[in-house]
């Protein structure tokens, strides 16, 4: 799945996402935190924090359900994200054929170090091909 989706999704493989853990309704991403990523205080900029928040749970769902697309999420920021990459990791609260309800939580990592910069609860829907006739 990873290598079918990250080329096909310009934005993701412009971030430079790396999926490190995807399967049982649980995710793992990172993103190198680049200058051309940050705000004008030097932050990673929200948008990528959020796409990372989101991102994270999307993969979560998709490890069960298979292919989906995010119907909402609301993201909590907490703090700045500083350091060298985000790592988001997301988690499936609850799956049906119809919704997937994930969590997931973003930190900005500087060495060893992890500082949570954001919480997210999202919708996720999967995704069904129309059948060809």
């Amino acid at each position: 799945m990873r290598d079918q989706i990250i080329p096909n999704s310009p934005f993701t493989a412009f971030l430079g996402t790396e999926i490190t853990v995807c399967s049982d309704g649980v995710a793992e991403l990172e993103v190198p935190i680049r200058k051309d990523l940050t705000q004008h205080h030097g932050f990673a900029h929200g948008a990528i924090v959020g796409c990372v928040a989101d991102n994270a749970c999307t993969w979560a769902a998709a490890s069960i359900v298979g292919d989906v697309v995010t119907t909402e999420y609301k993201l909590h920021l907490l703090a700045p994200a500083v350091g060298e990459k985000l790592v988001g990791r997301g988690r499936v609260v609850k799956a049906s054929s119809r919704l997937v309800i994930a969590a997931g939580d973003v930190f900005a990592i500087t060495g060893e170090k992890e500082k949570h910069v954001a919480t997210v609860l999202a919708t996720i829907m999967p995704v069904t091909k129309p059948a060809r006739s």
